[in-house]
């Protein structure tokens, strides 16, 4: 496990408008390196050997902080994931001068048990973490039983609840913000490619729904897997495309950049093709003509842009973009944290205040059932890139 803390200072901030004035801050503010000066002259008089230290087992006493545990791989296949995050826990301690705030990392790369175990025998109070729906799930039950509440970077609604809060970018979420849209440009009749699997099924539930509740129709949905030939044959089993004015493709770049063109050819030339949260890092997209002029909604990158410029300058390295949560869980714990008292249990009610939280990623708050709700911004593929059509609110109140 390795302990982090604060180094400089800026102001902490409330709601939306204040996350602007912090990155404003945080982008200004310069390390500089501390010296230790030495007087010259008489050295100090040597009455005989100094006494070791003692070193006692764990972490050391601290009344005056709070204890909080980041869970995340060091170690193993997702380590460098786990090491940005981590990364990015330490540049908001420093933007924020968090001095009351102790965030020590445990390694869930050698095994979620003892991760889990070390952080509660350690007396933390608040589990940043972990990476994983089935790392989050296997610390649940102890992080119950002593009373610790997890906020999990995982985007697996399965797991949240009773305890466990999920901050992860939800799918449902995505086709919610992009299918409302296009109900508010017109499009009624919608159609569908959804993988096999959990994540499929999750997608297409979700289309189902909001184009039900926004009073248009679904005509089509075709599940494919991962064998060749598999999305020509789906295409081909969505029906005349003259039926669907628009159709989702719930999967990565990589099969958006291959159903598309098939899609074009099979008639479907005027369809809106619309897309999901996993695009938003496949700039390769801007390639494909195909995909001019689709849409998927997604986190603004706008203050992204700002942490990865400034996570370059400090670690020499490009993060991850789910380094962004670590960043954003920090901020929440800090805001929380000016009015808990250290020692004392984590005040969970208040991960659930109306107003939320601002963040790296934009506004975003818990519900009841423990998924992060997050104001999402609808992006169109073109030529050079992404574009905003249709910006994020600021916040729940809009």
């Amino acid at each position: 496990m390795a302990e982090t803390g604060a180094l400089r200072q800026a102001k902490l901030w409330n709601g939306a408008r204040g996350m602007a004035r912090l990155m404003v801050v945080a982008g200004a503010v310069l390390l500089s390196a501390c010296q230790t000066m030495i007087p010259r002259g008489k050295g100090p008089e040597v009455t005989g050997p100094a006494r070791p230290p003692v070193v006692q087992p764990g972490l050391p006493s601290d009344s005056e902080r709070h204890r909080v545990a980041l869970l995340v791989p060091l170690t193993g296949s997702n380590s460098g994931v786990g090491q940005s995050i981590a990364n990015a826990t330490t540049l908001a301690l420093l933007d924020t001068n968090a001095t009351n705030v102790r965030i020590t990392t445990y390694d869930t790369g050698r095994g979620i048990a003892n991760a889990v175990t070390s952080a509660i025998n350690d007396g933390n109070k608040l589990i940043l973490g972990p990476l994983t729906a089935e790392d989050a799930n296997a610390a649940a039950a102890p992080a119950r039983r002593a009373g610790v509440p997890i906020v999990s970077f995982s985007n697996d609604t399965g797991v949240a609840g009773n305890g466990v809060f999920i901050m992860g970018y939800t799918p449902a979420q995505s086709v919610e913000r992009v299918v409302d849209y296009a109900r508010g440009k017109g499009i009624t009749k919608f159609a569908a490619l959804v993988p096999g699997g959990a994540y499929g099924e999750r997608t297409g539930n979700a289309l189902l729904a909001t184009v039900r509740q926004g009073g248009g129709t679904v005509v089509a949905m075709q599940n494919y897997d991962r064998s060749p030939g598999a999305i020509t044959a789906a295409i081909r089993k969505l029906g005349p495309p003259a039926n669907y004015e628009a159709v989702l493709i719930a999967d990565g770049g990589r099969v958006a950049m291959q159903a598309a063109p098939i899609l074009r050819k099979s008639g479907a030339a005027t369809a809106r093709i619309l897309g999901t949260e996993l695009w938003n890092t496949e700039n390769a997209l801007a390639t494909s003509p195909a995909l001019r002029g689709a849409w998927f909604a997604s986190v603004s990158d706008a203050y992204y842009r700002q942490l990865a410029t400034k996570y370059r300058a400090r670690f020499n390295a490009a993060p991850y973009r789910l380094a962004a949560m670590g960043y954003d869980a920090v901020l929440l714990t800090v805001r929380i944290a000016q009015d808990w008292r250290p020692g004392s249990a984590f005040p969970i009610s208040r991960l659930t205040d109306k107003g939320g939280f601002a963040g790296i990623d934009g506004a975003f708050r818990f519900g009841s059932d423990g998924v992060a709700q997050r104001a999402l911004e609808v992006q169109q593929v073109d030529a050079s890139g992404f574009s905003v059509i249709d910006a994020a609110p600021r916040g729940f109140g809009e």
